[in-house]
């Protein structure tokens, strides 16, 4: 069981590298053979035991050789700078899949894939998304350049709309789907153009997503 009851409500970018829809959605294998993603979460709301997290961003970078579920995942994980130490701290339990009901969460979840987490950077976080529209940016000063918007018909050049419902789901209950396009430096170094992004809010809880 979890040691210790936190929530969040916050919104997401997801910019991966696999063709629009990601196969991993579906149980399935991605669309090249490995994974690499970028990760945006503003919280709107949220806490960790007495700790407010209102009003915090979190953004990540990670990287598997195959499949998630077949592991050997590296992570770089970057705290918003404005976060004060116990912020910090529970951001971090509960990005980790710490306090956390097993296989509850896609923290919890991703953690057990990692084999390399490098250490958490504090940074400026400017990241703005809106899921209904879908459309997002996330720059992190030297690490993060992405961005994501809706995906469009090749013939007509009309915003193309799909969602992603997933009733059991350990992220959210309902993603919109759109395109994104990502550069990273650091410990793990992207480039993402024009694949997979997805828009969605986040209502989790160390039981799992709060429907």
């Amino acid at each position: 069981m979890a040691d210790l009851d936190w929530t969040i409500h916050a919104r997401e970018f997801v910019n991966c590298n696999c063709s629009y829809g990601c196969p991993c959605q579906f149980n399935a294998l991605p669309t090249q053979g490995y994974c690499a993603a970028v990760i945006g979460i503003a919280i709107d709301r949220g806490f960790h035991g007495s700790t407010s997290l209102d009003g915090l961003n979190v953004a990540g970078i990670f990287a598997w050789p195959g499949a998630i579920h077949e592991g050997r995942g590296a992570a770089q994980v970057i705290i918003d700078r404005r976060a004060t130490p116990p912020q910090r701290e529970a951001l971090l339990r509960i990005l980790s899949g710490q306090d956390t009901v097993p296989g509850a969460t896609i923290f919890q979840v991703f953690s057990t894939t990692l084999e390399t987490v490098h250490e958490p950077i504090d940074a400026a976080i400017d990241f703005t998304v809106d899921p209904e529209k879908r459309i997002a940016r996330l720059v992190v000063d030297h690490l993060i350049d992405s961005h994501g918007e809706p995906i469009r018909n090749p013939v007509t050049g009309a915003e193309h709309r799909a969602r992603i419902d997933l009733p059991e789901g350990f992220e959210y209950s309902l993603a919109e789907i759109g395109r994104g396009w990502s550069t990273t430096q650091g410990a793990i170094e992207l480039t993402l153009a024009d694949s997979h992004g997805q828009f969605a809010e986040l209502h989790l809880s160390q039981s799992g997503v709060l429907h």
